[in-house]
C-alpha cells in the first residue's frame, strides 16, 4: 500500500508540473480581461473554511446519454470548462496494458492515477479553457453500496490518496434532493513539497457510489474553482 501511494504520489506531481508548465505557456498575458488566480498563500491553513456562495454559470452538463461522460448520475458544469471521459482500458481504447515489451513503469503510473481505493476514473473536467489550472475529476465504484454507506467511502477515498490531514467532513443535498457526504482536507505532495487544499462529495447510486472531487494546482487555483464545484454540487441529479 505504501509503495501504491508513493508511486501515485510522483504521477500526480508529474502531471501538476505538466499541467503548470503548460498553462504558463498559454496563459493570457495581463490586462486582456483574464480573472487573476488567488492567492496560494493560504494553502497550509485551516481545510474547513466553508462553503463559497458563488456559484459558476452553466454551460454545459455531463452523465446523461450522449454526454461527453456518461455516468450514474448528472449534473452541470461551467462554462468554458472540457470534459472528457477517461479511458480506463476496459474497452476497446489503449487503456493500461503493456503489451510484450510495454514499459512496465509507466503502466504502473497510470494505474495509479485511474484508481483510488476502490474508485476508478470515469470523467474529467478540465478548467484550463476558463483560465485555471486543476480539474473536477468524477470517480466511480462497483454496485452494492448502500446510501448509508456514503461517509465511510469517502473517508476511504480521502485515505486512499496519500498524506491527507484536517478533513471535515458533513452531508450535503443537492437542489435535485439527491444527497450524500461532503470533505473538505488538505493534500501534501511529497514531491512537490506543497500542501493544498481539496474537496469531493460521494453520493450512492444503484449503480455504485460517485465521487467528485476538486483538486487544482494550488489552494489559489483551488479556491478560485469553487464556483465550478458547487455547481455541479447544488446540480447534481439522478438520471
Amino acid at each position: 500500500m505504501t509503495v501504491r501511494r508513493a508511486v501515485r504520489g510522483a504521477a500526480l506531481a508529474q502531471v501538476a508540473v505538466l499541467a503548470g508548465l503548460l498553462a504558463g505557456c498559454s496563459q493570457p498575458a495581463e490586462g486582456d480581461g483574464a480573472k487573476p488566480s488567488a492567492s496560494a498563500g493560504g494553502a497550509a491553513g485551516s481545510a474547513g473554511s466553508g462553503k463559497g456562495d458563488d456559484v459558476a454559470a452553466s454551460g454545459g452538463s455531463v452523465g446523461a446519454a450522449g454526454s461527453a461522460c456518461e455516468l450514474p448520475v448528472a449534473f452541470d458544469t461551467a462554462e468554458n470548462w472540457k470534459a472528457e471521459a477517461i479511458d480506463t482500458g476496459t474497452g476497446t481504447g489503449t487503456g493500461t496494458g503493456t503489451g510484450e515489451g510495454g514499459d512496465e513503469v509507466a503502466a504502473e503510473l497510470a494505474e495509479a492515477l485511474l484508481h483510488q481505493g476502490p474508485f476508478t476514473a470515469a470523467c474529467e473536467i478540465d478548467a484550463k479553457p476558463a483560465g485555471n489550472i486543476g480539474f473536477i475529476r468524477v470517480w466511480t465504484g462497483e454496485a452494492g453500496a448502500e446510501a448509508g454507506d456514503a461517509r465511510a467511502l469517502l473517508m476511504e477515498f480521502v485515505k486512499a490518496e496519500g498524506d491527507t490531514s484536517k478533513a471535515k467532513y458533513s452531508d450535503f443535498t443537492s437542489d435535485s434532493e439527491v444527497s450524500g457526504a461532503e470533505v473538505e482536507y488538505l493534500y501534501t505532495s511529497e514531491a512537490l513539497e506543497e500542501t493544498k487544499k481539496e474537496r469531493a462529495f460521494l453520493t450512492v447510486t444503484a449503480d455504485g457510489p460517485v465521487v467528485v472531487h476538486l483538486g487544482g494546482l494550488d489552494t489559489g487555483e483551488h479556491e478560485d474553482m469553487l464556483p465550478a464545484y458547487e455547481l455541479a454540487r447544488r446540480t447534481l441529479r439522478a438520471i
